[in-house]
């Protein structure tokens, strides 16, 4: 499948445009056609989505520890994938919702406020 790259390895553990700007995730959603760990749509920023938008790159799968669904953001479906470059997931002790440190107290609160 052209938009899925099995070589390409994950950018990091967290996700990488929360960690610029010092901010939080609920999950992690992991690019398949480059690798991009971008956080998922009950997170506040929803960077997994915006990297789809803004790349092209309509598959992702989950970067949750146990969880190897794919889903396409184009036909908005899970569909099935090959293995990816390991890991297949953030580390097991990384807390979700993380990274442990910059999750507010409240952080269900605010996921309601914003109705995610």
């Amino acid at each position: 499948m052209r938009d899925i790259d099995p070589k390409a390895v994950p950018s990091g553990t967290g996700c990488v445009d929360c960690d610029n700007v010092g901010s939080w995730w609920v999950h992690l959603r992991r690019c398949a056609a480059c690798g991009h760990v971008g956080c998922c749509d009950n997170s506040p920023n929803r960077h997994a989505t915006a990297h789809a938008a803004t790349t092209g790159h309509p598959l992702i799968q989950s970067f949750e520890p146990g969880e190897e669904w794919f889903w396409n953001y184009d036909s908005e479906q899970y569909v099935d994938g090959p293995v990816l470059a390991p890991p297949q997931s953030h580390p097991d002790g990384q807390p979700a919702p993380g990274p442990a440190g910059r999750v507010p107290a409240d952080w269900r609160q605010i996921l309601r406020a914003q109705g995610a």
